[in-house]
C-alpha cells in the first residue's frame, strides 16, 4: 500500500473511492503518569508519551490501511494526523486520507 501526504502518486493516474480513516485512544498507566507529572517539574522530554503516541500512530495508520485494502484501494493519498487529548493522560490519534485505485 503506497501512503502518502501529496495528492497525487508520481506517475500514476487515479480514481477515488473514498475517504479512509484509522484511530486509536491510548493511555499509560497510574505509575507512568505520576512519574510523568514528576518529570515535568524538571522539564525534557517525557519519553513514555512519545513512545504511546508513536505506538498510536503505528496502530491508527495500520487500521486506515486495512480499511483501504477492504475497498480495493492501491494507495491512500492526503494522508493527515490529527491528535486530541481525551481525558489526563490519555490521548486520541487520528489519521485520515483519501483511498485510491490506480487507473
Amino acid at each position: 500500500m503506497i501512503i502518502v501526504n501529496t495528492d497525487f502518486v508520481s506517475g500514476k493516474t487515479l480514481e477515488t473511492i473514498s475517504i479512509v480513516r484509522g484511530s486509536t485512544i491510548r493511555s499509560k498507566h497510574l505509575g507512568k503518569d505520576i512519574l510523568s507529572g514528576l518529570k515535568t517539574l524538571v522539564g525534557g522530554e517525557i519519553t513514555s508519551y512519545s513512545k504511546m503516541l508513536n505506538e498510536a500512530r503505528q496502530i491508527a495508520t495500520q487500521r486506515m490501511v486495512e480499511e483501504a485494502e477492504k475497498l480495493g484501494a492501491d494507495a491512500i493519498i492526503n494522508i493527515r494526523y490529527s491528535t486530541s487529548n481525551v481525558m489526563s493522560g490519555a490521548a486520541e490519534v487520528l489519521v485520515y486520507g483519501t483511498a485510491v485505485k490506480f487507473i
